[in-house]
């Protein structure tokens, strides 16, 4: 293994065991096409948000504008702040978080055990994401504080960059052999930061951008989604790392589907988040027509467990009407068949 991407045998800090991490071959079709997860939540916080996490903290410390003894504010739905959490631990900084409700509990949790101080945008218990009015505040909350921060990751640059070493893992473990790039588009960091120094490496391949169906970034029409973390909704403006250039296809994936890949792959022994279901779901569903021996790559940005109350909770499923079995099972069987070959 190169030097340069090789994980040191021991460490002194948690961000030293991001990245590295490892490509499951989920399944084959009979042409040889075959479906490779990039699993990020074996990142610590058992998730990719970590990466851009670090490098805006870095970023930041790099311009000035953070210094020994600050603060770091950010809006997130969970995975960015558990990140940000464990670099301010590490680095000495306090770290305030911007909410709602729509967040899985567990995420919240996780950032409060981390020392991660948690103002509400709404308190009253509703579900429905804010992610517009969690900006507002925290960008007001950070206005005119000295050695304070609004990390903005929709907007800001390190968070793409925090994601080029994607590219490095994925040319470096296949060998340039890449074909498809297909991922979840929420800030456009992930998919568009690895896809954007990827494209120095391997010319040639196909980028596929998924959002749930009611985001708006690859159109209307907008409306409530359950899909966690991921997504423009509406009344927020499409983050500028978002880049159309970069991406050859836009998909939708129903909240209902995305769910039912996630619950199908967990009987293979993974455990995915949710709007990682949804990049499953839409991969699986282009899979088979595929031409022969392509590389399909999916970013697996999250995983499972912190949906355990949601995604894998059949009551909270059903309460708002999620659970289709037949999906279920046809993912059931689409899977069997491939992982036989």
């Amino acid at each position: 293994m190169n030097d340069a991407l090789a994980r040191p045998a021991v460490v002194s800090r948690i961000s030293d065991l991001i990245g590295h991490t490892p490509l499951l071959e989920l399944c084959r079709t009979e042409t040889g096409s075959r479906l490779l997860l990039k699993l990020e939540m074996y990142n610590p916080t058992g998730t990719a948000k970590i990466r851009m996490a670090r490098a805006m903290i870095d970023a930041a410390e790099q311009a000035g504008e953070l210094r020994p003894g600050g603060r770091i504010i950010e809006s997130t739905s969970g995975n960015t702040g558990l990140g940000l959490a464990v670099i301010a631990a590490e680095r000495g900084y306090a770290f305030t978080a911007v909410v709602d409700h729509h967040a899985a509990a567990d995420k919240l949790r996780g950032m409060k055990a981390l020392g991660t101080e948690l103002v509400y945008v709404v308190d009253d218990g509703t579900e429905e994401l804010a992610t517009a009015a969690r900006e507002e505040l925290a960008e007001d909350m950070a206005r005119g504080q000295d050695n304070t921060i609004f990390t903005e990751q929709h907007n800001n640059p390190a968070n793409g960059v925090g994601y080029f070493p994607v590219a490095h893992e994925l040319h470096q473990a296949l060998d340039g052999d890449i074909d498809v790039l297909i991922g979840a588009v929420g800030t456009g960091g992930a998919l568009c930061g690895t896809a954007r120094e990827l494209r120095k490496l391997v010319p040639e391949f196909t980028t596929i951008g998924v959002e749930p169906k009611g985001s708006i970034a690859f159109g209307g029409p907008a409306h409530d989604y359950y899909q966690s973390g991921t997504g423009t909704p509406e009344g927020a403006e499409i983050g500028a790392l978002v880049d159309f250039d970069l991406i050859d296809e836009g998909v939708k994936v129903g909240d209902v589907e995305a769910f039912a890949a996630a619950r199908a792959v967990a009987r293979t022994g993974l455990l995915i988040g949710g709007s990682a279901g949804g990049v499953l779901y839409a991969a699986l569903t282009r899979l088979p027509s595929l031409p022969p021996a392509t590389t399909m790559v999916a970013l697996v940005n999250d995983g499972g467990e912190k949906y355990l109350d949601t995604v894998f909770n059949d009551a909270w499923m059903n309460a708002r009407n999620l659970i289709d079995h037949s999906i279920e099972r046809e993912i059931d069987e689409q899977l069997t068949k491939l992982r036989r070959i």
